[in-house]
């Protein structure tokens, strides 16, 4: 994690990600993130609950990921290695098949 206007970085391995998602409109799926990171890499203490937010086409291609504290924006981001943990858990078979179901016709 990155907080804006620090130098300090720190990376979390997660162990485990819950996805939730649902189709925004007939562009956008949102897809939001819980995690269970390791004793190693602990959340930041600022950070009351703890989330991420990916937007996906409804092709499932990556958009925007973004961290997230109390479902809305807040003053971090995700590393590159974070950002990565990510984008291999949302190109998996199960995460676009899931996509691929909400993305059938309205």
């Amino acid at each position: 994690m990155i907080k804006y206007g620090l130098d300090r970085v720190t990376e979390l391995r997660f162990e485990t990600i819950k996805a939730e998602m649902e189709r925004r409109d007939h562009q956008w799926v949102d897809i939001t993130l819980r995690f269970e990171v390791t004793d190693e890499t602990p959340i930041p203490e600022d950070l009351i609950d703890f989330s991420g937010l990916v937007i996906c086409t409804l092709g499932g291609a990556i958009a925007q990921i973004v961290p997230q504290d109390e479902d809305i924006d807040c003053e971090y981001q995700f590393t590159t290695f974070e950002k990565e943990q990510i984008r291999i858990l949302i190109e998996s078979d199960e995460i676009q098949q899931r996509i691929a179901n909400l993305s059938s016709p309205l």
